[in-house]
């Protein structure tokens, strides 16, 4: 697990060891190197609001990707269209937003992302900006491939006890982090020139010869040296904006057939691409209480206190198609006091109901719908 500097995807920190940890307890290690001038950019892996908090209390700023099936409660919707809520007791901003590219080969792709942020501040920090901040997390994944495949080549580690191990792997990464550090001091020699346009390879080439060669190691002035003269001397172009499908290294999927990836399997560059932010839904009201046969029937004879009530006109006016059901309910009420049977299937509201509680000042009702509004 490794904590990398954006842009010179220099090494601020690494640690390993057995896969009996998982990711998150890995990156709790890495915490201390935190400070508050840092943005964390992380991707869903990571999405735990106890995680969150650990990070926040270092005072670094959190930019991460959330799991889809999150539903944040919005607690205020901002003019950009993100919203603040709460992962557990820390207070985030999460931004919806759905990214949309165009490829060179006129395919159309889309794909929604879901991001919590504590940059709480959409002045400052607009959402599409941020979306667009996020896409530099794949910075890390350049670093790992210099890791893996650049400077190893193909070879495995070769060691067989664990000390032999750690031995190989620290010595990996120092390499790694001292050919970053000269293409970052290379890079900085010249004014507004892109740490992205440095070529790991042809620094890693040069360095393995000066090995060799073990001449002119150390420069006589301020030059960049041997290593950043030929870092300067074959930079890259600007990056271009590319996509193509995520690959996973086995031998057979466990998941066959589920959810295929619609992007291109080979990096194809991209020739537009827009960010839409999706602002969230209005928050639904609670329903009103539904109010039973027996406060409508009480509400309607208190209406007109003074008459008689057949049990049809009862049925009528409180929309009841049932009449058994309501001959029922309204025998039991007689048997309750609340009402007098006068003759068949007529009642008369009891002298101590006929008194309605007061209502609050304002406060309608209506039986056209047994709602109470």
């Amino acid at each position: 697990m490794a904590l990398v500097e954006t842009g010179t995807r220099g090494l601020l920190g690494a640690v390993f060891g057995s896969t009996e940890t998982g990711e998150r307890g890995y990156a709790t290690r890495l915490l201390p190197l935190l400070s508050r001038e840092m943005l964390v950019l992380m991707d869903r892996g990571f999405d735990s609001a106890e995680f969150f908090t650990d990070i926040a209390a270092t005072g670094a700023q959190i930019l991460a990707r959330l799991r889809s099936e999150r539903r944040p409660a919005v607690l205020a919707v901002l003019p950009d269209g993100s919203y603040l809520t709460r992962l557990g007791t820390l207070k985030v901003r999460i931004i919806e937003a759905s990214v949309t590219v165009t490829t060179t080969d006129g395919k159309i792709l889309e794909q929604t992302y879901l991001l919590g942020t504590t940059l709480l501040d959409h002045r400052s920090d607009p959402a599409e900006v941020l979306v667009r901040l996020y896409h530099e997390r794949w910075e890390i994944e350049t670093a790992f491939y210099a890791l893996r495949h650049t400077l190893l080549n193909g070879r495995v580690l070769r060691s067989q006890d664990w000390f032999g191990l750690e031995q190989e792997i620290w010595s990996l990464l120092t390499m790694y982090q001292l050919v970053r550090r000269a293409m970052a001091e290379a890079v900085e020699s010249v004014p507004g020139l892109d740490p992205d346009r440095a070529s790991f390879i042809v620094a890693m080439e040069t360095a393995r010869t000066q090995v060799i060669l073990a001449a002119g190691i150390l420069p006589d002035d301020d030059s960049p040296g041997v290593i950043g003269g030929a870092v300067l001397g074959a930079l890259l172009p600007s990056r271009r904006s590319r996509t193509s499908a995520r690959k996973v290294k086995a031998p057979m999927s466990r998941y066959p057939g589920k959810n295929p990836d619609p992007r291109p399997l080979t990096s194809t560059n991209v020739t537009v691409l827009t960010v839409a932010i999706i602002e969230p839904a209005p928050a639904a009201l609670p329903a009103p209480p539904r109010v039973g046969h027996r406060e409508l029937v009480l509400r309607l004879l208190r209406s007109e206190p003074d008459r008689d009530w057949h049990s049809q006109e009862i049925a009528e006016r409180t929309g009841q198609s049932n009449i058994r059901s309501l001959w029922t309910e309204l025998n039991m009420w007689t048997r309750d006091g609340m009402l007098l049977k006068i003759k068949r299937n007529t009642y008369e509201l009891a002298a101590q109901w006929r008194q309605s509680p007061p209502s609050p000042a304002g406060t309608a009702t209506t039986l056209t719908d047994g709602v109470v509004p």
